[in-house]
Parts: structure tokens; C-alpha cells; sequence
């Protein structure tokens, strides 16, 4: 793969599914909640936070394929960015965001976030919203600079049953 090819950004394809979910699994660790729930809960029903946390991209791209969106450079995966749309209150929403290790730096998160308020602004929705744990320090830096701003703060709780 060379440096120098371009990156394009397209419509998700359900043979993509794998390697998202891999490259969900690889980037969000310490600031995936499943994670958190893990460290604080232990492991249940047999599944560890990996696998619950690649579910969300299962459940993204069945809920919204049209909305999904791949970003690659000569047919290799990259990244990807998911979306919900509430039309009856105008809202989109990112749900997931997830750049691989190696093409980090390269502002294709950012591209990913324009591409998706992009696609919003074409549904023609009046409000973006997105969110991340205080752990991470790249969508706290990254969703500002995007033209979101902090509206409030969320405290997660949970308990074995």
C-alpha cells in the first residue's frame, strides 16, 4: 500500500462488517464502555466487552446501512464512521468512529465527521450529536475542533445481578 494513493470515502457494504468490527475491537480498549463495565464487573454470559462492544456495529449497520460509511485507500480499510437518523426530532447521531493504528494522523477521523455531517445536512436534519467517554483524548480534542460543542455530561453506573 502506498502513502501516496488517495483515501476515498464510501458506502459501507455488509462484507465490510468483519473488518470493522476488528477495527472496533482494536481501537476503543481503555475508553470503550463495555470495557470499563468489564474491569469494574467481570466478564458474564460467556462474552467479553470485545464482543459486545463489536455488536454496536452489527446493530449500526443492520438500524442504518445507508448512513455508514468506509473510508479506504486501494481497497484496504482504513476507518469508519456510523450513524443514526431521528428524523421526527431532526437529529443525526454519531455512534461510532474508528480509525486503524497505522492511518492515524492523517485527519481521517476528521474526514470521516464531515462526511457524515454531510450526509445529515442532505436528510436534512437540523442538529448533530456525538459522544465519548472523558477517557479519550482524541474525540475530546477532535469533536470540538469539528464544530461540536459540550452540552453536558454523563455519569454511567451499573451493578452485577
Amino acid at each position: 500500500m502506498s502513502d501516496a494513493a488517495p483515501i476515498s470515502i464510501r458506502h459501507y457494504r455488509p462484507e465490510d462488517l468483519e473488518i470493522l468490527r476488528r477495527i472496533t475491537v482494536d481501537s476503543f480498549g481503555s475508553v470503550a464502555l463495555d470495557q470499563m463495565l468489564e474491569d469494574r464487573l467481570g466478564v458474564w454470559n460467556g462474552r467479553d466487552w470485545k464482543a459486545r462492544k463489536a455488536d454496536h456495529i452489527d446493530e449500526d449497520c443492520t438500524v442504518n446501512p445507508e448512513g455508514c460509511f468506509v473510508a479506504e485507500r486501494q481497497g484496504e480499510v482504513l476507518g469508519y464512521i456510523t450513524t443514526r437518523v431521528d428524523r421526527v426530532n431532526s437529529i443525526g447521531r454519531i455512534p461510532n468512529l474508528a480509525v486503524v493504528e497505522a492511518a492515524r494522523g492523517l485527519g481521517l477521523g476528521r474526514r470521516l465527521i464531515h462526511h457524515a455531517l454531510d450526509y445529515f445536512r442532505e436528510q436534512g436534519l437540523q442538529a448533530a450529536k456525538i459522544e465519548t467517554m472523558a477517557s479519550n483524548v482524541i474525540g475530546q480534542s477532535l469533536y470540538p475542533s469539528c464544530g461540536f460543542e459540550e452540552i453536558g455530561r454523563q455519569v454511567h453506573f451499573a451493578m452485577r445481578l
